[in-house]
C-alpha cells in the first residue's frame, strides 16, 4: 500500500532523472561537435575527445537516473567531485563545454547536503559566466548576468520541488497511517460486534433454555413421588428444550437462521412453533398474522431479530409475569412490521430501574433494542402493575443505511 501511494514522486522524479540525463548527454555531443567543426585540426583535439569519453564513462558509472532518491554517500560525493574536475578541465580547454553545467546543476542538488549544493552551484555558474565571456571575446553584461538568473531560478525551482515532495510524503504517510489505525479500529468494533451478537444470541437461546429446563425439572421434583406421570411429562419436555437449545447452539456459532426459522414455512410458522413449545400447563401462547395477505417475504435479517425478540419477551412471560395466557401478533404497517407481544400478567413499571430478581428483564430489554436498531427499528414497551404488558418490535421494510 505504501508502495503504491508514492508512486506518483517517484514517477515524477524518475522522469526528471532521464531528461536531465539525456540533456548532459545531448549538450555534451553538442558541445563536442561544435569544437570539432571550429577548430579541425587542432593539437588539443584527442585530449578534447578523451575527456568526452571519460566525462560520459563517469556520467553512466554514477546514481541511475531512474533512482527516486540519491543516498547521500561519501561514494557519490567522491564520484560528483570528479565528475566536476573533468568538466572543469574540458570548460578551459574548451569553453563550448560550460553548458553541460546545467545537468550537473541538478545532480548536485540531488547528491549533496543543500548548502554543499548551493556552493557547487555557485562555483559552476562562475565557469559558466568565465567560458562565455572568452567565447565573446568582449565583455557583454548580458553574459555575465544571465548565467547567475538561470542558476538562481533553476535551483529556486528545485528546492520548491524538493520542498514540496518531503511535504507530500509526511501527507502520504500520514494518511497511510490513519488507514492503519482506522483498520484496527474496524477490527475493533467488528470484534465488539461480535461479542455483542453472541450476548444476544446466548441470552435469546442459551440462557433461556437452561432457565426453562431448571423451571421443568423442579416442576418434576415436586411432583415425582405424588404424581410420576406429570413429573414424566415435564422432564420429556425439559429434554426436548435442550435438543431445540443444542441445535440453536449449533446455528448461532455458524451465524445461521434460528433453528424454527430453518425448517421453512417463514416467520409466521416459526412463531406458530415457538408459541407451541412456549405453551406449557399454566400458559397459553397464541399467534395472530394482520397483514391481509399484504406481507412480503422479509430479509431474512428481519425474520431472525423478530423471533430472537418474540423469544426473548415470552421467556420474560414465562418466568417474571406469571401470566395464563400471551398473544404474539405479527401486523404490516405501511413500510413496517409489527411484532406485538402481550401477556396478561402482573406488569411491571418500564421506567423503574430493573432490580435483581428481574435480571432476565433487565438483560433482555437492552439486547432487543440493540437488535432493532441496527435494523432502523424500534422498541416501545407498555405496561403498568396488575395490567400486563405490551410490547412492540417495529421494523421499517427498507432499513436506512
Amino acid at each position: 500500500m505504501g508502495d503504491r501511494s508514492r508512486a506518483p514522486d517517484t514517477v515524477d522524479t524518475r522522469w526528471l532523472g532521464v531528461v536531465m540525463h539525456a540533456a548532459f548527454f545531448l549538450l555534451l555531443g553538442g558541445a563536442l561537435a561544435r569544437f570539432l567543426l571550429r577548430h579541425p585540426g587542432e593539437p588539443r583535439t584527442p585530449w578534447i575527445i578523451a575527456l568526452c569519453v571519460v566525462l560520459a564513462a563517469l556520467h553512466l558509472l554514477g546514481p541511475r537516473p531512474a533512482d527516486s532518491t540519491v543516498r547521500r554517500t561519501r561514494r557519490h560525493t567522491a564520484w560528483l567531485t570528479l565528475v566536476v574536475i573533468v568538466w572543469m578541465v574540458l570548460v578551459v580547454l574548451a569553453p563550448s563545454f560550460a553548458w553541460c553545467a546545467v545537468p550537473l546543476f541538478y545532480v548536485g542538488l540531488r547528491t549533496l547536503p543543500p548548502r554543499a549544493a548551493l556552493a557547487l552551484v555557485a562555483l559552476l555558474t562562475v565557469f559558466v559566466v568565465a567560458a562565455q565571456v572568452e567565447l565573446a571575446g568582449r565583455f557583454d553584461p548580458n553574459l555575465v548576468l544571465a548565467p547567475p538568473a538561470v542558476a538562481a531560478l533553476a535551483t529556486a525551482v528545485f528546492l520548491q520541488m524538493e520542498r514540496h515532495t518531503a511535504r507530500q510524503r509526511v501527507l502520504i504517510d500520514d494518511l497511510i497511517r490513519t488507514r492503519h489505525e482506522l483498520a484496527a479500529s474496524e477490527r475493533r468494533e467488528g470484534t465488539l460486534a461480535e461479542r455483542q451478537r453472541l450476548s444476544m444470541e446466548i441470552h435469546d437461546t442459551l440462557a433461556q433454555g437452561l432457565s426453562s429446563q431448571r423451571m421443568l425439572l423442579q416442576a418434576a421434583d415436586r411432583v415425582w413421588d405424588t404424581e410420576p406421570a406429570k413429573a414424566r411429562a415435564h422432564v420429556r419436555t425439559a429434554a426436548s428444550v435442550a435438543e431445540h437449545n443444542l441445535a440453536e447452539a449449533r446455528r448461532f456459532v455458524h451465524d445461521l437462521a434460528p433453528a424454527d426459522l430453518a425448517r421453512g414455512g417463514g416467520l409466521e410458522q416459526a412463531l406458530r412453533t415457538l408459541a407451541a413449545r412456549e405453551s406449557v400447563a399454566h400458559l397459553t401462547v397464541r399467534v395472530h398474522v394482520d397483514d391481509d395477505g399484504r406481507l412480503p417475504d422479509l430479509p431474512d435479517r428481519v425474520q431472525s431479530a423478530l423471533l430472537r425478540i418474540a423469544q426473548g419477551a415470552l421467556a420474560n412471560v414465562r418466568e417474571h409475569a406469571e401470566a395464563t395466557t400471551a398473544a404474539l401478533t405479527l401486523t404490516l404497517l405501511d413500510d413496517t412490521v409489527v411484532l406485538d407481544v402481550t401477556d396478561d400478567g402482573h406488569g411491571f413499571d418500564p421506567a423503574a430501574p430493573p432490580v435483581a430478581s428481574e435480571g432476565e428483564r433487565g438483560h433482555g430489554l437492552p439486547a432487543m433494542r440493540a437488535r432493532l436498531r441496527s435494523l432502523g427499528g424500534t422498541l416501545t414497551v407498555e405496561s403498568a402493575p396488575g395490567q400486563g404488558t405490551v410490547l412492540s418490535a417495529a421494523v421499517p421494510l427498507e432499513a436506512p443505511r
